[in-house]
C-alpha cells in the first residue's frame, strides 16, 4: 500500500525523438492559430474585401521574406518556399470565390486554405509537408485582416520547453537556443520542418506526443530527444541523471576530433548537409571532412526566371571556397511537380511524389541541367574544390548513364546518383556501372520502401529508419556498390543517429552526411567500435523482427561507453 507521504510516480509520455539531447524546463504553450470569429459579418463588397485579402497575404509574404533574411540557409529555403504559398494567386482566387458567396474575409481565407490543404494532403509527398506551412500562412493572413497580432511563440523570460500542436517554419526558424531548451509537438513527423530545423540548431525535440497541448503552462518537464520520452513533473533524480549524461557527453565529445574512423582505423568520412552560402561558411569551420549533400534548390525556388550560368557560378564559388580541398557533393536541382518552379512548370500531376521530379524534370528540361552543370564546373575551376555531382531520383541504369555523360560533357570529373528508389537499390550494380559513387537518401528510400508518406506523422512507425525492410534495401545497394568497388554514402536523417551509423557502416557505407550538430556523437560511436563489430551489429539489426527489436538488439550489443551518453 502506498504511504500518503510517498510522492506520486511521474507521468511519462512517449513520442518520437527527432533531435538528440536532453533538457529540463517549464512548459510554454504556443497559442493555437487564429481562427475566424463565429460572428464575422458576411461580405457586402466582394471586390473590396478581395483586395483586403490580397493585401493581407502580401504582408504575410513580406514578413516571411524578412524572417528569411535573418535565418540560416536551411531555414531560409523553407521560409522562402512558404512565402511563395502566400503569393500564390490561386489561394487569393479561391478566397475570392468564397467572398462572392457572401462569406466574410476571415472565413474566406480559412475556406480557401482548407480547400488547398485537402488537395495537398491527397497528393501526399512534399505537398503534404506544406500543409502546416499553408495553414500558418492562412492564420497569419486572418490575423492581418482582423487587425490582431499574428500567432506565435510568446516572449520568453527564462529557458523553457516550447509545446505546440505543431510549429510552422516562421516560428521554428528564429528560435533562440539559449531560451528554447526543447521542443515538443503533438503533430509532426521524423522529417517535418520542426525536426529538420531543431536538429540544425541543436535543440532536443520530440514530435507525435499524445495530448502535448494539454500539459499546463509552467509545468516542469524533462525531454529526451533521443528516446522520445517526456516526463511531466520529473523527480530530481531524473533531472540530475540527465545533467550527468549531458556532462559526460560534453566531456566525451571534447576528446573526439579528427576524421571519422572505427576503432581499428577503418575510414568513414564524416560530412555535413548544407543548403547555401551561410550554411557553408558555418560548416566549413567545423571539424568535418566536407559536404555530403549540398542542396541547390535555394538558387531556383524564389526565382521567376531560370538563373543564368554567371549567377549560379558566383553562388557555387561562395559555397565551395570555404572548404578548400575538402569534398563537396552537390545534388543537382531536385524540383518538379511537388516543388514547382515558376519557369519549369510541367503541369498538374495527380501523384507528384511518383511523377516528374528530380532527374525526371532534368530530362524534360535538359537546358536547366546543362546550365547548372556548366556553372558548377566553372566554380570548381575557380576554387580548385573537390566537387562531386549527383542526380536525385535515379531509378534505372539508363538514367544514371545519361546523367553521367552530361556531367562529364560539362567538364566535371565525378558523377554520382542518389539512391532513393528501391528499384535503384536492388539493381545497384547496374545503376552504378557508369557513375563514380552513390548516396542513399534514406528519407525517401524509407517512404517508397514502406509505401508510407514521410510527411504523415501518424505513419512514423512505418518510417522508422530501423525498419528491417529498409535496412535490407540499404544492404542490397551496398552489395551492388561493393561488387563494382563504388563508394556508397548516406545523406538522409539515418546518418546522424550514432547507433544506426554503426549499422550503416557494417552494411558497407563509407561516408555519412548529417546536420553539423550530430557529427560529434557519430564520430565518437565509430571510434568505440571496430569494423567487425559494426558488421555484427548490422547482422543483428537485419535479423530483427521489428524496428524496435532492431534498435534494442543494437543498443544492447553496442559499447556501453557509447550507450551511456546517448
Amino acid at each position: 500500500m502506498t504511504s500518503p507521504n510517498t510522492p506520486a510516480s511521474p507521468e511519462v509520455r512517449i513520442g518520437i525523438g527527432v533531435s538528440p539531447g536532453t533538457a529540463f524546463g517549464p512548459v510554454v504553450q504556443v497559442a493555437p492559430p487564429v481562427r475566424p470569429p463565429a460572428d464575422e459579418p458576411g461580405s457586402t463588397d466582394p471586390e473590396g474585401d478581395l483586395e483586403r485579402v490580397r493585401a493581407a497575404l502580401a504582408v504575410v509574404a513580406a514578413d516571411l521574406d524578412a524572417r528569411a533574411a535573418h535565418a540560416d540557409d536551411t531555414a531560409q529555403q523553407i521560409l522562402k518556399a512558404t512565402a511563395l504559398i502566400a503569393r500564390d494567386r490561386g489561394l487569393a482566387k479561391a478566397a475570392g470565390a468564397q467572398l462572392a458567396k457572401g462569406v466574410g474575409p476571415a472565413h474566406a481565407i480559412d475556406a480557401a486554405v482548407e480547400q488547398y490543404a485537402a488537395q495537398f494532403e491527397a497528393l501526399g509527398g512534399l505537398f503534404a509537408e506544406r500543409v502546416t506551412d499553408l495553414r500558418d500562412v492562412g492564420a497569419r493572413a486572418i490575423a492581418q485582416v482582423l487587425g490582431i497580432p499574428a500567432p506565435g511563440i510568446p516572449k520568453l523570460s527564462q529557458p523553457s520547453v516550447i509545446v505546440a500542436e505543431d510549429l510552422a517554419p516562421a516560428e521554428t526558424a528564429l528560435l533562440d537556443p539559449a531560451l528554447v531548451v526543447a521542443i515538443v509537438t503533438r503533430a509532426g513527423g521524423r522529417t517535418s520542418h520542426t525536426a529538420i530545423l531543431a536538429a540544425q540548431m541543436g535543440i532536443p525535440a520530440v514530435v507525435q506526443l499524445s495530448e502535448a497541448t494539454a500539459i499546463l503552462a509552467g509545468t516542469p518537464v524533462s525531454v529526451d530527444g533521443d528516446t522520445g520520452e517526456v516526463v511531466i513533473d520529473p523527480p530530481v533524480e531524473l533531472v540530475e541523471e540527465h545533467r550527468r549524461r549531458r556532462a559526460a557527453r560534453t566531456q566525451a565529445l571534447a576528446a573526439s576530433t579528427g576524421p571519422g574512423r572505427t576503432a581499428d582505423e577503418h575510414p568513414v568520412a564524416l560530412l555535413v548537409n548544407i543548403g547555401g552560402v551561410r550554411d557553408a561558411l558555418e560548416a566549413a569551420t567545423a571539424d568535418v571532412e566536407g559536404v555530403g549533400l549540398f542542396r541547390t534548390e535555394f538558387v531556383f525556388l524564389s526565382a521567376t526566371t531560370a538563373p543564368t550560368v554567371d549567377q549560379q557560378t558566383e553562388i557555387y564559388r561562395q559555397v565551395f571556397e570555404p572548404f578548400g580541398r575538402r569534398r563537396v557533393v552537390v545534388r543537382t536541382l531536385d524540383a518538379g511537380a511537388d516543388k514547382p518552379l515558376a519557369f519549369a512548370n510541367l503541369g498538374h500531376e495527380d501523384n507528384p511524389a511518383l511523377g516528374l521530379r528530380g532527374l525526371r524534370l532534368s530530362a524534360e528540361r535538359p537546358d536547366l541541367l546543362d546550365t547548372q552543370l556548366e556553372a558548377l564546373a566553372r566554380a570548381a575551376d575557380l576554387t580548385g574544390a573537390d566537387v562531386r555531382v549527383m542526380a536525385p531520383m535515379v531509378a534505372t541504369a539508363e538514367e544514371a548513364a545519361w546523367f553521367a555523360r552530361r556531367v562529364r560533357e560539362n567538364g566535371l570529373a565525378k558523377a554520382g546518383v542518389m539512391i532513393e528508389v528501391p528499384g535503384a537499390a536492388l539493381r545497384a550494380r547496374h545503376v552504378l556501372a557508369d557513375v563514380d559513387f552513390a548516396s542513399l537518401g534514406t528519407n525517401d528510400l524509407a517512404q517508397y520502401t514502406m509505401a508510407a508518406d514521410r510527411m504523415r506523422g501518424e505513419l512514423s512507425d512505418l518510417l522508422d529508419p530501423w525498419q528491417p525492410a529498409v535496412l535490407e534495401v540499404i544492404a542490397a545497394a551496398c552489395r551492388g556498390g561493393a561488387e563494382l568497388d563504388k563508394p556508397i554514402g548516406v545523406c538522409g536523417e539515418s546518418a546522424g543517429d550514432p547507433l544506426l551509423a554503426l549499422v550503416l557502416v557494417g552494411l558497407g557505407v563509407s561516408s555519412l552526411s548529417m546536420a553539423p550538430s550530430k557529427v560529434g556523437l557519430v564520430r565518437l560511436a565509430l571510434a568505440r567500435h571496430t569494423l567487425a563489430q559494426c558488421q555484427e551489429l548490422a547482422e543483428a539489426a537485419l535479423h530483427a523482427r521489428t524496428a524496435r527489436d532492431a534498435l534494442d538488439a543494437v543498443r544492447s550489443a553496442a559499447n556501453p561507453e557509447v550507450t551511456a551518453i546517448l
